[in-house]
């Protein structure tokens, strides 16, 4: 038995409530998986649909060290069934390692399966290339580089702005590889608008009602890069509510409209629901005070803990507590050489966070920690937080939801493993199965 098998295996025995799904899941996450050529899509001409890099790199390389997988990207997303462990259904988001002991590769069959330490342990699909992929912009641009996919087809996620102006080693988040990314596409010649265009949203929109006739895309999120002056003449409030606008004013209730953005005035966050937004993410990203001075050092520059806490809160006044979910972003309380030097203290200080916000009727969500290599943490940290600590927080995280009579964040699809397709961490694949909440409410 492999090292990174006797691991996986301990975690499942020691935390039986965790699904096993799910903490597989999160070491493919925190610690990305390798891709043999013959699990690499074709780009936009194949039949699988590509990785579209929809905001931050989510790879353990830059494009240059990804080999073949830079040039013939590897899928957006992979399902996980069967196997030894008897998988249920689970979507994972792809971060690509060439050096992890995961790897996805066809067998003499041509069938795809995951591999670890050599063995195979899980039946491997792909998601088949969209329709609606499949047709352009009449300016030519791809519906992929607009309005992209992910979750299996149910969200659509538009970064309209797609870098941020918290810039620099003084200002940019520690973790945080948007701007990077920004500048590793455009150095390699592909497609990577900067600023979107409201009619080219539209546009893309139109094509995949068009063509989506199962309606499997049920949200929408706007998101993009912090805005602390103006672009194109609008305030971050105004520049991401414009689209939410023009989205309902001709798609009025096609799909529920998310906006992730910075923890603005209560009055900002007021122009956001009369612009139409039904869920506001105001990420809170770390909970320890001094992880987030360190950590988010333009957020603390320009509006504070303190005041992001506060914005938060208030932000519910407008759009009910249930539909602001704030992310973190899970792992970074660990990181070198400032995070926590054991998993029970880390634990310990995001399930406080969790409570902070819970017990006001909020639930955060998060997203596992990537350490991209361009990143001051992802340089320092290149493997991650331990995965004890991943597992850990989702016995937490639910835990904490019962506490105080919680259930799913809207906006996320269904719960429970074999169903969530929420795929950049196992939030949603811990709780428990139920019917879909579908739109949010005010409750």
């Amino acid at each position: 038995m492999g090292r990174r098998t006797a691991l996986v295996e301990d975690l499942m025995e020691r935390f039986p409530h965790v699904p096993r799904e799910a903490v597989f899941k999160e070491d493919l996450l925190r610690g990305g998986v390798a891709f043999d050529a013959s699990a690499l899509s074709d780009n936009e001409s194949g039949e699988v649909k590509p990785k579209s890099y929809f905001i931050f790199s989510f790879d353990h390389g830059t494009l240059p060290e990804l080999g073949e997988a830079a040039l013939r990207r590897p899928p957006e997303e992979i399902i996980l069934t069967g196997g030894p462990y008897d998988l249920r259904r689970t979507v994972v988001s792809v971060r690509v390692n060439p050096s992890s002991p995961y790897r996805v590769a066809a067998d003499e069959e041509g069938m795809l399966g995951l591999y670890l330490d050599g063995r195979r342990i899980a039946d491997v699909g792909v998601p088949p290339m969209p329709e609606y992929y499949r047709h352009t912009l009449s300016n030519g641009k791809s519906v992929m580089e607009v309005a992209p996919t992910i979750q299996w087809g149910y969200l659509i996620y538009l970064t309209v702005f797609r870098v941020c102006q918290y810039f620099g080693a003084k200002e940019e988040c520690q973790y945080c590889d948007i701007n990077h990314n920004w500048r590793q596409h455009k150095a390699a010649g592909r497609p990577y608008t900067g600023v979107k265009d409201v009619e080219e949203i539209l546009e893309a929109l139109e094509i995949i009602d068009r063509y989506d006739t199962q309606k499997a895309s049920t949200a929408y999120t706007l998101t993009g890069g912090a805005i602390t002056s103006k672009v194109a003449g609008r305030d971050e409030a105004d520049f991401y509510g414009h689209y939410a606008k023009a989205i309902e004013e001709r798609f009025p209730g096609r799909w529920i409209g998310k906006v992730v953005a910075q923890a603005l005035p209560k009055d900002d966050v007021q122009r956001f629901k009369d612009y139409g937004v039904q869920i506001y993410h105001p990420n809170f990203e770390v909970w320890d005070r001094r992880l987030f001075e360190l950590y988010c050092p333009g957020k603390e520059r320009y509006v504070g803990r303190d005041e992001w806490h506060r914005r938060i809160l208030d932000s519910a006044d407008v759009f009910g507590a249930r539909n602001v979910i704030p992310n973190f972003v899970a792992g970074v309380e660990m990181a070198e050489p400032f995070g926590f030097t054991t998993v029970d203290e880390a634990i310990a200080s995001t399930t406080e966070g969790l409570r902070f916000f819970m017990s006001q009727g909020i639930t955060p969500r998060f997203t596992t920690w990537c350490p991209e290599p361009t990143t001051p943490l992802g340089k320092a940290n290149p493997q991650g937080a331990p995965l004890e600590y991943h597992i850990r927080l989702l016995e937490a995280y639910r835990a904490t939801m019962d506490d105080f009579g919680l259930s799913s964040p809207p906006g996320y699809g269904p719960p429970g493993p074999g169903r969530a397709v929420f795929s950049v961490s196992s939030f949603m694949d811990s709780l428990p199965a139920k019917e879909d909440a579908g739109a949010p409410s005010d409750v």
